[in-house]
């Protein structure tokens, strides 16, 4: 296996292969053939077997074909594409983003499982860009071609499949070129791990820190008692081999031949009865094969053999044995250690029977634990990243070269986030241009260069999009997102005549004004009868109601209040005039002196209805854009700088800029006053750096860029940018909006409920007071004399203010017993008596004694008597000492 055979050499030994299968079942009539040992044996002997229906047994080779195995092959030996599963959870596991295999170029190998290893890896996200093939017979020259280049590609980890003889040479070259150092992994397939039981030292010299993947094999007693016998005669029979104890592929060899004779014994003896082929004319040995019945029943017979081998469970299914679990196995100085194992059930994990994490693993160029696994790929030796750059005209804040050095936010960014990177990144900038100013093609060309690699990255203004992405890798945005429209603001405060109605609404000043009346009646009502300035005529009383509720406005009422319950009314009122009186003065203060600029323009809609043209930024993605927002290509107007934008919007040559939030911003920075930011933002992912696909960089730039913007340092880049202070949006919202009914509706539920509350409260205590009043006179009906008795009431005049002229007047027109409609008639005598009594007035004179007079020395009036006469005459009214007494008796309030 170690050497190929010369040129045209193969055939020949391949015929040699077909005559002695041919042999073996004409002339020896056998009825099973084991051991063919690589997948070009088995194709050939899988032919024979299926032609002469007799099983063929392999413990070793892999399927000769990727669509199945045939009827009559059958595979006793480990599941290439559950040892490719291992090998991908195992590259899972570290979080390895990108494999390399390495293999021998025969057939063994092309045929099923690397095809099985490229599409394990891609379950787990795992890429496979590059494949190295090593021939068979390859010399010493052509691997260390092959490994200069592996070390020019950035991925580190690989996975090795080949020849024992050919695995030795290349790692011995791989060491010799730095490639067993810190970072690199390397991960052996079956066929390859047994190298350390096979070839021993030699092998273990120059693989240090390799991973290597073998069928699981449990340790049982059995397994202990074939090794101890195996020693014995294999070494007598091998002296000064360096073999110390079978390896996996023995095993399988050992319960092969087992299970076949389990197989023959449940078969039964059978003479060979191979029958004569059917095919007559046959000019080949292949053609006259026969078939053999008793092959084909041993062939069932063992299909459905299950025991405990020394290799652990035997049973086929589908033609070859059912899956078994991988040990991993780490090689640290002469020693082979499991590290972990892998099941098809529970993955990678420590312990064969339970989730755990892997033993300690020792990687390639340690002499103990590393601190961390290797990151799975390198910076490729000698490598200097040449990045390329957008020649940037207009908006030069953002990327531009001063004196041959790359600068600006962008760059600064990128530099920021590399020196944080824990290794070192080599790089130089060039710009995509032609050396005068002037780029050497669109955004989209320069992103195109790096799927060409003729850059390695592109740092700039670059906007990450959908159809660039499928190119390159993009990084995380380190910029806003989004498109908006850049609009000219005009100010449009109108003054006029009736600007001082604006800063309430209609709603409001009417509201406003029926509270006022509200709560003049209210306290009207309840001063009414005991306050003479709310009493005359009905136009002085109604005029009197609405001069005090207005002069509230501005707190100049001069009506004394002499009722509680109308005072905590007014103060109420007065508390939600001043609030009302306050945002009234303050809001008119910021229509007459704040500017209120507003957009001219507020949607594309609006400019696309009037005709107007629409401007971009030159060499960018919008027209693509513009167009599905149905903007005519003749509308669209492309400049190149912020002193372009101004001019154009200055003179009206375009009605809007759309543009990414990023430049309008920058654009802002110097045009603050004049202009906007207005309508939607349409959706991108702002500004990143690209990477060429699969890039190693792209993840960690990504990481650094989350870290470094939450750092102080990235928000004084953006004050560098933008300027230190910001451009607020002129939109409607921060225009001066009218005050509304519902801002104060809490305040007016508070007044209105307090003056209600005081009405009912004064009608409630001048209803008790005067209950007599209402169960005086039964004769007529509640419905006729009660509202008869709260007219009185509510017109009566209990005012403290009556003068005495105006009660001698009123004395005289009783004592002449004038009549009115509600006067009383009543002797003079009995007037003259309450007169004197009720005044109590000495006599006029020092030392004259005055008269000593009370009601009690005459004869009282009866309410009966006073109601009869009322009733009669309806009499003159009531004299100012009968008044005064009445007074006395009802006016408890």
């Amino acid at each position: 296996q170690a050497e190929a055979p010369p040129p045209g050499h193969r055939p020949r030994r391949r015929r040699r292969r077909v005559r002695r299968g041919v042999d073996l079942l004409q002339n020896v009539r056998v009825q099973a053939i084991v051991g063919p040992q690589t997948s070009t044996q088995a194709k050939f002997l899988a032919e024979l077997g299926n032609k002469s229906t007799v099983p063929i047994i392999s413990f070793s080779a892999d399927c000769p074909s990727r669509s199945g195995l045939t009827p009559y092959f059958i595979r006793t030996a480990w599941n290439d594409s559950s040892q490719a599963e291992a090998i991908a959870s195992l590259v899972q596991k570290y979080n390895w983003r990108e494999v390399v295999p390495v293999y021998e170029d025969d057939d063994d190998t092309n045929i099923k499982f690397i095809p099985d290893l490229v599409d394990a890896l891609k379950q787990v996200d795992t890429r496979v860009s590059y494949r190295c093939k090593i021939h068979p017979s390859a010399t010493e020259d052509d691997m260390k071609t092959a490994i200069s280049n592996l070390k020019q590609n950035w991925t580190s980890v690989f996975v090795v499949r080949m020849s024992h003889a050919l695995a030795q040479k290349f790692f011995q070259l791989a060491k010799d070129e730095g490639m067993m150092a810190q970072g690199f992994v390397w991960i052996t397939a079956y066929g390859l791990t047994d190298i350390f039981d096979v070839v021993g030292s030699p092998a273990l010299d120059v693989m240090q820190g390799v991973l290597g993947v073998k069928p699981h094999v449990q340790d049982t007693v059995e397994l202990q008692n074939f090794r101890q016998r195996w020693r014995k005669k294999y070494r007598l029979e091998n002296p000064g081999t360096s073999l110390s104890e079978p390896t996996v592929s023995g095993l399988y060899a050992y319960d092969t031949i087992w299970a076949l004779a389990l197989a023959a014994e449940k078969a039964g003896f059978v003479n060979s009865d191979f029958r004569p082929s059917l095919t007559k004319n046959v000019s080949t040995d292949f053609d006259r094969i026969d078939t053999s019945k008793a092959a084909e029943k041993l062939r069932g017979a063992l299909l459905k053999v299950l025991f405990f081998g020394i290799s652990g469970k035997f049973h086929i299914k589908d033609m070859q044995l059912v899956s078994s679990n991988y040990t991993i196995i780490n090689v640290v100085g002469q020693e082979r250690r499991e590290v972990g194992f892998w099941t098809p059930g529970s993955g990678i994990s420590g312990s064969p029977k339970m989730k755990s994490d892997l033993n300690t693993i020792v990687w390639p160029g340690y002499n103990e634990t590393a601190p961390t696994a290797p990151r799975g790929w390198l910076f490729p030796t000698n490598k200097n990243l040449t990045i390329g750059m957008p020649v940037k005209p207009g908006f030069e804040e953002f990327v531009r070269f001063e004196n041959g050095k790359a600068t600006g936010f962008c760059v600064d960014v990128f530099e920021a986030v590399v020196k944080e990177l824990s290794y070192d990144v080599p790089r130089h900038y060039e710009q995509f241009g032609d050396g005068e100013g002037s780029s050497n093609g669109t955004y989209d060309e320069l992103v195109y260069e790096v799927y060409l690699k003729r850059y390695d990255a592109v740092v700039g203004d670059i906007t990450i999009l959908a159809n660039r992405s499928s190119y390159v890798d993009f990084t995380l945005p380190y910029t806003e997102s989004g498109v908006r429209m850049l609009v000219p603001v005009q100010d449009r405060r109108q003054k006029t005549a009736w600007t001082f109605l604006r800063p309430l609404t209609a709603d409001l000043w009417l509201g406003t004004g029926a509270f006022f009346i509200f709560t003049g009646f209210v306290v009207w009502s309840i001063e009414h009868r005991i306050n003479q300035d709310f009493r005359g005529s009905p136009a002085s009383q109604i005029g009197s109601v609405f001069y005090f509720s207005f002069s509230t406005l501005v707190f100049a009422h001069r009506e004394q209040i002499l009722n509680n319950l109308s005072r905590i009314a007014i103060v109420v009122w007065l508390f939600v005039v001043l609030i009302v009186q306050q945002s009234y003065t303050a809001s008119l203060s910021s229509i007459l002196t704040v500017e209120q600029l507003q957009p001219t323009v507020t949607n594309l809609e609006e400019v696309v209805r009037n005709g107007g043209n629409v401007g971009y930024l030159n060499d960018s993605f919008l027209p693509g854009l513009l167009k599905r927002l149905k903007i005519d290509e003749s509308k669209m107007i492309a400049f190149d700088s912020p002193v372009e934008y101004d001019e154009a919007l200055s003179s009206g040559k375009v009605a809007v800029i759309v543009d990414e939030i990023p430049y309008l911003k920058v654009f802002l920075s110097k045009y603050c006053q004049k202009y906007t930011m207005v309508g939607p933002t349409y959706k991108f992912d702002g500004f990143g750096y690209a990477f060429p696909r699969g890039s190693p960089l792209t993840p960690d730039i990504s990481r650094g860029i989350l870290k470094f913007a939450s750092d102080d340092r990235m928000v004084k880049m953006q004050k560098d940018l933008y300027g230190e202070t910001s451009c607020p949006d002129k939109d409607d919202s921060q225009t001066s909006s009218s005050l509304t009914l519902h801002s104060f509706k809490g305040l007016f539920i508070i007044s209105g409920a307090s003056s209600v509350l005081a009405l009912i409260l004064h009608a409630a205590i001048t209803i008790y007071n005067n209950r007599h009043e209402f169960n005086s006179d039964n004769s007529q009906s509640p419905w006729r004399r009660w509202p008869a008795i709260l007219s009185k009431l509510f017109h009566g005049d209990d005012s403290p203010s009556n003068t005495p002229d105006k009660d001698e007047a009123a004395a005289e027109n009783v004592g002449s017993a004038v009549e009115t409609p509600l006067s009383i008639r009543i002797p003079s005598h009995i007037v003259e008596h309450l007169s004197d009594t009720d005044t109590g007035s000495p006599p006029e004179g020092e030392g004259t004694p005055g008269r000593e007079l009370s009601v009690q020395d005459t004869e009282p009036l009866s309410f009966a008597y006073m109601h009869s006469e009322r009733e009669q005459n309806r009499a003159a009214s009531l004299s100012r000492s009968g008044s005064s007494i009445r007074r006395r008796q009802i006016s408890m309030e």
